[in-house]
């Protein structure tokens, strides 16, 4: 079996990354075992086939500055998931290192650098194990089910690893793509985690997209040699280089910014065990969407080899992809044609191949209870790299996969399922091949590729079709950090990974595209498994004198849009100022303090002064039904989603009256123009909350369309 490229990179970066820890970590002895019951360390003494990997266990350090092994780490309690290479497989990766010329045998005495022994060392015993905290184990009928998806903790290397499966062969599971796991040594329980036999050594390459993608160029290989040339063309390689804000690293990890906040008494509800964590890492992310190189060649009659970008430019032009973008030669102008071209297929999103669209509580699909397909569509808009323009990613029951750009037309009406009713072609999108095994050969240190059968463009049909769309969003999705970090849907139920503290601007401003003021404490809600009326079960809440600003993404097409802003309203709630504008430092006021505390409180929707939202359950009686909802129009509010329910309860049925979307303002709004939203408390106090969970952009087509009311769902 081959190894992945890169392996000399790779060491390289181990040595760097040990280089840059400051830490000094150890073992705590004293909570070794003593029992007769195996340790993961026990166990694997006791089998000769893994002798050398005890070998390296007894010699690697935990950390840089680590006065332990991670031998002793393995005898001591924990939760470790353990991917452990026999002596077959470390041989055989002996000879790949031959193979790569940087040993002259398959033998530890064969490396004349001391660096680079130790380094090897690391990435075989790093790599193989996963720190599960204080519950988490990964045993294999707990794996992701998709393919290709991530186990949700890194290795002790920082890399999170992948599940791969092989059709038709139900037994088969592969860890890094192409690492099989014996098919009898597996689930191996003892008293301080799992063990799990692996014919290979697991070894992800420590190598950034932009590194990956000069490699391709170096080689001239394909599949995506076509789309290296143009992002090198238009600038882009060094930006897809970056891995991680090594200054937040510093400041978290010599304790300059603090690891946690008693997020309960600041005034925040919910917080088990009051505690709220701050990020460990502040990382950056990509995902490249391509076509490949053999797809290029169709198009153009050419080898891959003699496409050049000019070739790639005259053919967006010919297709009038980007029919008002400048055509000159000045490829890292954000407005040529080219760049257009090229950075409409990057995202600062690593996205992962399970969380390429995020599904949790959609009508009919519940995360928790573990169903075996998808439901009613589920979207997300992100916004690209460069030019900031917005991609639609799409799956549902019957698109039978991811898509980009697909507007198939739903069958959303008052009494209807929700399901796609059809899609005509020219509106089918883009496929993303998320089970490749190519997914596994470009999942990067910082990003990953994914290949697409059709040419992905911001034509003037994808914006209509766009401009045609409700856009609803996660507040979340407006944060590549959050996903880049693994802060967002986190299928953890740990403290540190339901309770995410983010830092105001004072001390660290980690979302680009959020400003905090001084004193706001606010915490990311991740509430996996609670059931929570959240759109996908999670929200960001914030307390304090708060004054917090949000980037908005850019609508597709110039035109009226009517902004919303959804509430789950209790009575923790607060009353929020809402301003919105071009210029984040000087935003007007729009309409009147938002109470988010309605409709939460039935008594208070019925205050002598209070403006009532009217709301009232559906009756199923279509007529009525649409009377209610008009008459919350009148009064500034609509009913939460139809599409949005807890597993159970449908999220406009009785019981769910504290959903209501708040109108916030109408106005005109231009693609090329940047807006923000700014939310500022108006109360005395300094412990009622500020929610953030969805926000919704509406074309004045879809809310005032006098043939075809605005959809419920």
């Amino acid at each position: 079996m081959k190894y992945k490229k890169g392996i000399l990179r790779l060491v390289v970066a181990v040595m760097g990354v040990f280089a840059a820890v400051a830490c000094k970590e150890s073992v705590d002895t004293s909570a070794r075992y003593v029992f007769k019951t195996n340790t993961v360390l026990s166990y694997l003494e006791k089998h000769e086939e893994y002798s050398e990997y005890v070998d390296l266990l007894n010699r690697v350090k935990v950390g840089a500055m680590s006065e332990s092994t991670v031998a002793q780490l393995m005898s001591a309690r924990g939760n470790y998931t353990v991917f452990a290479p026999t002596n077959d497989a470390i041989h055989n990766y002996m000879l790949y290192l031959v193979e790569e010329e940087l040993i002259a045998e398959p033998s530890w005495e064969a490396f004349t650098d001391s660096v680079k022994l130790d380094s090897i060392r690391r990435v075989i015993v790093h790599n193989s194990i996963i720190d599960g905290g204080d519950d988490v184990i990964y045993e294999t009928g707990g794996f992701p089910t998709a393919d290709n998806a991530e186990l949700a903790i890194s290795n002790m290397n920082g890399r999170k690893l992948t599940v791969h499966y092989i059709e038709n062969e139900p037994d088969s599971i592969y860890i890094d793509g192409d690492c099989p796991i014996n098919d009898r040594n597996r689930d191996i329980f003892v008293l301080n985690g799992i063990i799990h036999q692996m014919e290979k050594v697991v070894a992800p390459t420590i190598v950034s997209l932009g590194g990956k993608l000069r490699e391709v160029l170096e080689e001239q290989k394909g599949p995506y040699l076509v789309t290296a040339r143009c992002i090198m063309a238009c600038g882009y390689m060094d930006t897809l280089d970056a891995v991680r804000d090594e200054v937040y690293e510093r400041l978290r990890q010599s304790g300059v910014l603090p690891e946690r906040i008693n997020a309960t008494s600041a005034g925040l509800a919910s917080v088990d065990g009051h505690y709220a964590y701050a990020p460990e890492h502040r990382k950056y992310g990509f995902t490249i969407f391509s076509e490949t190189d053999e797809w290029w060649e169709e198009q153009l009659g050419k080898p891959a080899k003699d496409i050049m970008p000019e070739d790639v430019k005259q053919w967006v032009v010919d297709n009038k992809c980007y029919p008002d973008a400048l055509n000159n030669d000045n490829y890292k102008d954000e407005d040529n044609v080219l760049n257009q071209w090229i950075s409409y297929h990057i995202l600062p999103y690593r996205l992962s191949a399970d969380r390429l669209v995020i599904h949790y509580n959609e009508q009919g699909y519940y995360e928790p209870n573990h169903p075996t397909s998808y439901t009613i569509p589920v979207t997300e808009h992100l916004v690209t790299l460069g030019k900031r323009r917005l991609v639609r990613l799409y799956e549902s029951r019957e698109s039978n996969g991811v898509y980009l750009n697909r507007f198939p037309k739903l069958n959303n009406g008052r009494k209807e399922n929700g399901h796609e009713a059809y899609c005509l072609p020219s509106r089918v999108g883009c496929f993303v091949d998320k089970d490749s095994p190519l997914v596994s050969q470009y999942n990067m240190e910082n990003g990953f590729i994914y290949s697409i059968d059709a040419p992905l463009s911001y034509n003037d049909s994808v914006r209509n079709n766009l401009a045609r769309q409700r856009l609803r969003y996660e507040v979340m999705s407006f944060f590549p950090e959050a996903m880049n970090n693994d802060i967002r849907r986190l299928p953890l139920t740990a403290a540190k990974y339901q309770f995410v503290w983010i830092y105001d601007d004072s001390q660290y401003k980690y979302f680009d595209n959020m400003s905090i003021n001084e004193g706001s404490v606010f915490v990311y809600f991740n509430a996996y498994g609670k059931g929570w009326g959240s759109n996908q079960g999670d929200e960001f809440k914030g307390v304090g004198r708060y004054e917090v600003v949000l980037k908005l993404p850019p609508v597709p097409r110039r035109g009226t849009y009517e902004l919303r802003y959804r509430v789950l309203a209790t009575t923790a709630r607060g009353v929020a100022q809402l301003y919105f504008g071009e210029d984040p430092n000087n935003l007007p006021v729009v309409g009147i303090p938002v109470d988010l505390v309605l409709c939460g409180d039935a008594a208070r929707c019925g205050e002598s002064g209070v403006r009532r939202c009217a709301w009232e359950p559906d009756t199923g009686d279509e007529d009525y039904d649409s009377e209610i909802d008009k008459r919350m129009r009148n009064n500034g509010f609509m009913k939460g989603e139809y599409g949005l329910w807890n597993g159970s309860t449908i999220c406009r049925a009785d019981g769910y009256k504290h959903i209501v979307r708040h109108l916030v303002t109408r106005q005109t709004l231009d693609p090329d123009k940047t807006y923000y939203i700014k939310f500022k408390s108006v109360l005395d106090s300094d412990r009622k909350e500020l929610y953030l969970d969805t926000i919704e952009l509406c074309p004045k087509e879809v809310y005032d369309n006098p043939e075809t009311p605005e959809d419920i769902w």
